[in-house]
Parts: structure tokens; C-alpha cells; sequence
């Protein structure tokens, strides 16, 4: 049987909104459940979304209940976007730096850490709370207890040291499923960090906006790697916000690229797929703004369809180096 790997990347509210109808052409495109495979890795977003796939939930629930149109029998979640999300602007953040630690780690040893980890240590403290997010995972899991197959990685920041925790895998801090990924999606400057075991954690994208690489040596035959903040194909904003966004999305598209190789590398067969030009122009240059959101479900679903279906163009091209869609 296909050994194969799913990899959900960070994004905000937009980024969720384009990640879950990409799983959705995902599945019709590729024809396995999301919910079956043997590895699975979430970042910020994507660990909500990885989380209510080892929890169970189907991708065709999932996409209803964004839709506000769950059907009879689909799980119920409790989360409202338009109650409990984070809004489109962070609340007014504290008069202290995110991290002293982190700054001080940085100061210590420049070249050990990316300018993104630094700066996340620069910013003013979070004030945004993710009550939201544990009552989501709450209402999805009624225990403590991980899910065991496909038990999730979720991905977040020690916010002292700079490096990046793996909630879930073998020798990992413990920690519940809720505050895992409550820390994962703790952006810096947005999000208040979340203490666990003593120690203060926040947004997994901070190090990686996807964390391909974890995957490497696993013998997987196949990994799927769903990127928000990732492109492989551009428009053109004429903002400078979206010019600004665009220079950002290509830096870290090239960190994705040396990580996929990594993995490629170990012997798995690679697809990655982006917001492609049509997504980029509904997604804008605000991934938190989630008055957007339906939109950009809805192009997701028809252009990670098109970039996803067996007779598309890009699906072709398996030669180099990766299989890339969209």
C-alpha cells in the first residue's frame, strides 16, 4: 500500500479558508480520504485543519460548516468565524517586546536564527486570546487524548529560544491537542504566546510557513503539501501592502523549495500546491481578514481543482524536481 504524508501550512483565516478547498480537490482529484494517511503535519491554520482530520471530521463537512451550510449528521463544531475570529486588525498590543530571550538569543548568535524568528521577538506582546480555537478542538474531541492514527504534528515557536516544537512527535513537551495548537496559531504581536510546561510558545509559521522537512526519513511514497503562504505563480498587485505581501510570499516559497528537496531527497514523491494568480487577487494582502473568506473558499475549490485534475498541464510535468500544482 501507498505510504503517503500530508503537509497543511500556515495562513491565517484566508489561508484556512484556501487550504480547505484545496483538500477538498485534493480528494476528488486524487481519490483517498485526507483522514487516511500515515503522516500528517499542520502549521498555525493548517493545524486546525490537520486537527479535525485525526479527529475524524470528513473534508466535505469541514467545507459545509465554513460554507454555513452544515448537512444532517456532519460533526458539530463549535466555532463561529464571525464570533470567534481574530478580525482583520490585532487588538491593541502591550507596552513590552514579544521576547527579551529570543532578542538576546539573537544578539548572542545572528547567524543561528532567520531575520522572521528575530523579529518575532521584537514585536509588542499579543493581547488576542484563542478561547475560539480550544472550544473548536474541544467540541471535535471530547478527551485529552491525541488521536492516535493519523496522530497530528503541530508546529509552533519556543518563543524564548527561537526553535521550533513539534507537539505530538516522540519527545515532544506534553501538551493537549487545544493548547498545542492554540500555540501554533499564536501569531506574534496578534496572539497572547501560550504557556505550556513553563514555557512560552507561538506561531509554528515563525520558523517554517509549512515544515516540509520533518518528513524527511520517514519513509513515506508520497507527501501532499498544501501551502497558503506559498505561490509558484503571480499576479501583480498595484498596492504597495500587496507588492509588499508578494515579496514576502517569494521569500518564503524559496525556504518551502529547500525543504521539499529534503524530502525529495529521502526518497518521497513530492506535491506542492499554492494560491496561484486568480487566489492571490481574492486573498489580498491581509490573511486575517476573514470578511473574505467565502470568497476565497469558493476560487480554491475551483482552482485547486484545475490545477489538481488528472488532465491538467502541470500535473504532467513529474520530471522536475517536484510535482508542482497551481
Amino acid at each position: 500500500m501507498t505510504r503517503r504524508g500530508l503537509v497543511i501550512g500556515a495562513g491565517g483565516v484566508l489561508g484556512f479558508a484556501w487550504a480547505t478547498g484545496a483538500l477538498a480537490a485534493l480528494e476528488r482529484a486524487e481519490g483517498f480520504d485526507c483522514r487516511s494517511v500515515d503522516a500528517l503535519v499542520g502549521t498555525s491554520a493548517g493545524s486546525i485543519l490537520a486537527s479535525l482530520l485525526a479527529c475524524g471530521m470528513p473534508v466535505e463537512s469541514i467545507v459545509r460548516h465554513h460554507q454555513g451550510a452544515a448537512a444532517h449528521g456532519d460533526p458539530v463544531v463549535d466555532y463561529d468565524e464571525d464570533i470567534d475570529g481574530a478580525g482583520p486588525r490585532p487588538p491593541l498590543p502591550a507596552f513590552a517586546l514579544g521576547s527579551p530571550g529570543l532578542l538576546w538569543q539573537a544578539a548572542r548568535r545572528p547567524l543561528s536564527m532567520s531575520p522572521i524568528v528575530a523579529l518575532s521577538g521584537l514585536v509588542p506582546r499579543g493581547r488576542a486570546a484563542h478561547t475560539g480555537v480550544r472550544r473548536l478542538i474541544g467540541s471535535v474531541l471530547p478527551c485529552d487524548e491525541w488521536p492516535e492514527r493519523p496522530q497530528p504534528w503541530v508546529v509552533a515557536m519556543d518563543y524564548q529560544t527561537g526553535q521550533r516544537v513539534v507537539f505530538g512527535r516522540d519527545g515532544a513537551p506534553n501538551a493537549s491537542l487545544a493548547d498545542a495548537v492554540s500555540a501554533s496559531c499564536a501569531v506574534p504581536g496578534w496572539f497572547a504566546p501560550i504557556e505550556i510546561g513553563g514555557r512560552r510558545y507561538v506561531d509554528g509559521g515563525t520558523c517554517s510557513t509549512a515544515s516540509v522537512d520533518l518528513l524527511a526519513g520517514c519513509d513515506l511514497d508520497e507527501v501532499y503539501v498544501l501551502t497558503p503562504m506559498a505561490s509558484f505563480a503571480y499576479d501583480a498587485p498595484t498596492t504597495f501592502a500587496g507588492r509588499l505581501e508578494r515579496r514576502v510570499r517569494r521569500v518564503l516559497t524559496r525556504q518551502l523549495l529547500r525543504e521539499a528537496e529534503q524530502l525529495r531527497a529521502s526518497g518521497t514523491r513530492v506535491t506542492l500546491l499554492g494560491p496561484g494568480p486568480e487566489d492571490l487577487s481574492v486573498l489580498g494582502s491581509n490573511l486575517m481578514d476573514g470578511r473574505r473568506r467565502s470568497t476565497v473558499l469558493e476560487t480554491s475549490l475551483r482552482t485547486s481543482w484545475a490545477a489538481l485534475r488528472p488532465e491538467s498541464a502541470p500535473r504532467r510535468l513529474r520530471a522536475v524536481p517536484y510535482d508542482i500544482a497551481g
